[in-house]
């Protein structure tokens, strides 16, 4: 698998996401993945909110949420969510390459990567293509971020094991290996988290995926999802007390 990340000027308010493609991607081939971070997506469609000094974040946070969790730590305001069935810190909300303003996770999200997928395909006249949209999160008990796919398009988002033998004939009962988060964490070795310039991604000669010549159904985002009675980590999910948020 090869993944290269494309340098680009920086991305600002009034920039057009299209223009910024057509300007920063090389030419794309059959079997080709682009990856790309959901902040400039949410820089380009003006999706901010100027930090003037009254902005409280921590509620900005929370209305952001779906839900979170009240934790007090010493790096500042930092929330465990859920937003869009993604766990991650502070609902995505973020400061850091925006210019100090609180920038937050797209608007239209799905439809957006539809119109990108639809768009890369008809101008590089290819079939089997992949578009992520990618984040920034934290893993449980480690220092360091790594990428997650918020969405994603042309491709199944998964690999099911479940009913097949291992290599010593033993039937996998439950592996599933996910696609599109491999990726999305493969492309942030590349791309990067600080002054790189570098938000976009191609990644090709994937083993194992599967394109498709549409965008994800309903059913296929929801696979995704696990129920938290059956999630190794339901027991400590429900431990806590989860506030709803969107306040």
């Amino acid at each position: 698998m090869k993944v290269i990340a494309c340098k680009t000027k920086k991305i600002v308010l009034g920039d057009n996401l299209f223009a910024i493609l057509d300007t920063y991607l090389p030419k794309l081939e059959e079997k080709t993945v682009v990856v790309i971070t959901s902040k400039i997506i949410s820089i380009c469609q003006e999706n901010i909110i100027k930090n003037d000094g009254k902005t409280d974040k921590k509620k900005l946070v929370i209305k952001e949420a779906d839900f979170y969790i009240e934790h007090d730590n010493e790096y500042g305001i930092v929330i465990p969510t859920i937003k869009n069935n993604v766990f991650l810190s502070n609902s995505g909300v973020d400061e850091s390459n925006g210019n100090g303003d609180f920038i937050l996770w797209p608007k239209n999200l799905e439809q957006t990567i539809n119109e990108i997928w639809d768009y890369l395909r008809r101008k590089n006249n290819i079939k089997n293509l992949g578009v992520i949209v990618t984040d920034s999160r934290l893993i449980p008990l480690t220092f360091g971020l790594t990428g997650v796919a918020i969405g994603w398009c042309g491709f199944e988002a998964a690999q099911d094991y479940r009913g097949k033998a291992d290599i010593f004939g033993r039937e996998l009962k439950m592996s599933q290996k996910n696609i599109i988060n491999g990726l999305a964490g493969a492309a942030e070795v590349v791309m990067g988290e600080g002054s790189e310039q570098t938000p976009l991604g191609v990644i090709t000669d994937i083993p194992n995926i599967v394109f498709q010549d549409r965008p994800p159904t309903i059913d296929e985002r929801n696979n995704l999802k696990i129920e938290l009675k059956n999630d190794i980590f339901g027991k400590i999910l429900n431990s806590v007390k989860w506030i709803k948020g969107g306040k």
